[in-house]
């Protein structure tokens, strides 16, 4: 920094010039002569004394100054990274498969997935059915369906710790036998609505019991369930635990504890007994835990999951969109992993369409019905947690907080609820996963895991089943196994075939006017089906144009507007229909999809020859599905 003097002079043309030519003061000239006169023997001797406070002595110059040795240098003890042992054998008892290798049906979307322990079953849910299915050597096996009655839809479900006894809330609560698969009964509450239900009871327990939530009520009721119970007539009623509705309660088995969080994102524990006291085994004072997290953050929990070893508890709440691991004991916070969409603002692949539509459904989860359904699991050594985010299904090592894997990033489904079966050996009392690490010869001797990781997507009909096939068969991977939900869908499809035999036109009434289409069911008879189905169901009524692009297409379809749903008649993906039909000129409609053979409800309809959509040899995108033809579509 230049000061008065020098600019006066003219200063110095660069920092580097002043640096290499400092002026001398005429102070500094006699304190350098009076060293000559001391002698180097004198400045010896002045050098073994204690060194004088520099802020007191102006006589100090550069001539002093210089690198310490390296014994003064202040050292910093390395940190150490945090290692996981026996990390390589946790892993592979996860799937190796990043992509799912099967899916399966619901008549409708599919809200809730459980692995039950001990009894190696599969149960899923959707609006009002219950399907069980059994785990087996090579895959899952359908088992049977229950049909619980219309009404308010499953948003509750629990197994219980032996694995044995399963129960959902819908407007009713419905208990059912795992072993047997068999509907054993259903019975309401008290002049209220269930809202969440916990089997509390350890296992072999000879009283299995069942805590019910109430929707509009803090209270919670505790029934023996080894009979039918009587509603009005439950072993006792935790009323004063909470202040407000309880939307969420799991058990822990080591501690006799519940862990309950109402609506409002308080959470407490309390013991399944007469009073519902809190434990004495756990934190004293709740002023000392975390616990009061979520209402700092004022955010809710979606879920409470009990880690394998009883130790710790996973959460995910919205609208913060945090991940937060618990110590049970002492319900201090241990770890915080953030998912919320300012983090994906910075990241790789921001602004590209496939990235964009990931993110539209990421805003949607704010707006579920039922946030229950998103959950978060442990793996069974308990040190991975497993959940959904908006890059596909994450893995982390809760040790070293490092992500270890990733499945479904490229399938383009927002997981929501996720279960996981790692294939318990068979000699289970003599192996466990942390064994396998040793030479023992008789502990390697136990059989092959078959991990299998089952996940639902926000508003798909499906649940995915991520294993260790690598390289799955996208051709057959999705299974037909339901039929078009009946919602006047049989009566639509008659009266489509019938359509489409007596008449080749369909007319499309806009706000700007109408357009006529003509229909050309020889070239593409599905995608014609489809379209007039949904057409005569209502399907297309009051949707929006939601992708206008100039001098190429406009494209609706899109029953949530931002080009991410839609889905055919069928209740799955049909094949592409090529025929001769060409895209030269304006008003061509034809099938909008995100890949080959994945033909929903979107369609668009050219504004002007667009040639490059024609499919030949060299060119084969897939917007190229022709199946309709429009006469007046700009």
């Amino acid at each position: 920094m230049l000061g008065s003097e020098d600019k006066e002079n003219g200063g110095v043309s660069s920092s580097q010039d002043a640096a290499s030519n400092p002026p001398t003061s005429p102070r500094k000239r006699d304190r350098d002569d009076e060293k000559e006169l001391q002698g180097h023997k004198r400045a010896r001797v002045q050098e073994s004394e204690a060194p004088k406070d520099d802020s007191d002595d102006d006589s100090s110059s550069d001539d002093d100054m210089g690198p310490k040795p390296v014994h003064e240098m202040p050292t910093r003890p390395k940190k150490k990274l945090k290692k996981l042992p026996y990390e390589k054998l946790y892993i592979s008892a996860l799937p190796k498969g990043r992509r799912y290798s099967k899916s399966l049906m619901h008549i409708d979307p599919v809200s809730f997935v459980t692995v039950t322990p001990h009894t190696d079953f599969i149960i899923t849910t959707c609006m009002h059915h219950v399907k069980f299915w059994k785990k087996t050597t090579d895959g899952i096996e359908f088992v049977k369906d229950f049909n619980i009655g219309e009404g308010t839809p499953i948003r509750s479900v629990s197994v219980s710790q032996d694995g044995r006894s399963y129960a959902v809330v819908s407007s009713v609560v419905s208990v059912f036998d795992v072993t047997t698969f068999d509907y054993l009964y259903d019975f309401e509450l008290p002049d209220r609505k269930p809202l969440a239900v916990c089997w509390v009871h350890s296992k072999g327990s000879s009283m299995p019991m069942l805590a019910v939530s109430c929707e509009d009520s803090p209270a919670i009721y505790v029934y023996d369930t080894r009979d039918k119970p009587q509603p009005d007539k439950p072993l006792y009623n935790a009323s004063k635990v909470h202040r407000q509705p309880v939307a969420l309660m799991s058990y822990n088995q080591k501690y006799d504890c519940v862990i309950s969080a109402d609506v409002g994102g308080m959470v407490e524990y309390w013991q399944p007994s007469e009073g519902a006291r809190k434990p004495d085994n756990v934190w004293e004072l709740k002023s000392a835990t975390d616990l009061f997290a979520f209402k700092k953050a004022k955010s809710v929990p979606t879920c409470i999951t009990i880690s394998p070893d009883s130790d710790r508890f996973a959460t995910f709440s919205l609208p913060d969109r945090k991940i937060r691991l618990f110590n049970f004991a002492t319900g201090k916070l241990q770890r915080v992993y953030d998912e919320s969409l300012t983090v994906y603002e910075g990241a790789p692949g921001r602004g590209e369409a496939s990235f964009e539509r990931r993110f539209a459904v990421e805003e949607r989860l704010s707006e579920l019905s039922s946030r229950n359904r998103v959950n978060v699991i442990f793996d069974e050594s308990s040190n991975f947690v497993i959940y959904g985010s908006l890059s596909g299904v994450k893995v982390v090592n809760t040790v070293t907080d490092q992500q270890v894997s990733l499945y479904g990033s490229d399938e383009g489904i927002r997981v929501l609820n996720l279960a996981l079966y790692q294939g318990q050996p068979r000699k289970q009392e003599a192996t466990n996963i942390a064994m396998g690490a040793t030479t023992n010869a008789l502990l390697q001797e136990s059989e092959a895991r078959d991990p299998t990781l089952i996940v639902t997507a926000l508003d798909r009909h499906r649940f995915y089943l991520f294993t260790n096939e690598e390289k799955p068969d996208k051709r057959t991977r999705d299974i037909q196994n339901e039929r078009p939900k009946e919602f006047n869908v049989k009566k639509a499809i008659k009266e489509a075939k019938a359509a489409t035999e007596l008449s080749t036109k369909a007319v499309l009434h806009t706000t700007e006017g109408d357009i006529e289409i003509d229909l050309y069911p020889k070239v593409a008879p599905k995608a014609v089906e489809n379209f007039v189905t949904h057409a005569k169901a209502g399907y297309y009524d009051g949707l929006k144009f939601h992708r206008v692009i100039k001098k190429f297409m406009i494209q609706t379809g899109d029953p949530w507007g931002n080009g991410l749903g839609g889905q055919s008649i069928w209740g799955a993906p049909f094949e592409d229909e090529f025929g001769t039909l060409k895209h030269d000129q304006a008003g061509i409609v034809s099938m909008a999809n995100s890949g080959p053979n994945t033909n929903g409800s979107q369609f668009f309809i050219t504004v002007e020859a667009t040639v490059s959509l024609t499919p030949s040899p060299n060119l084969c995108l897939p917007t190229t599905k022709r199946s309709l033809r429009g006469q007046h579509g700009s």
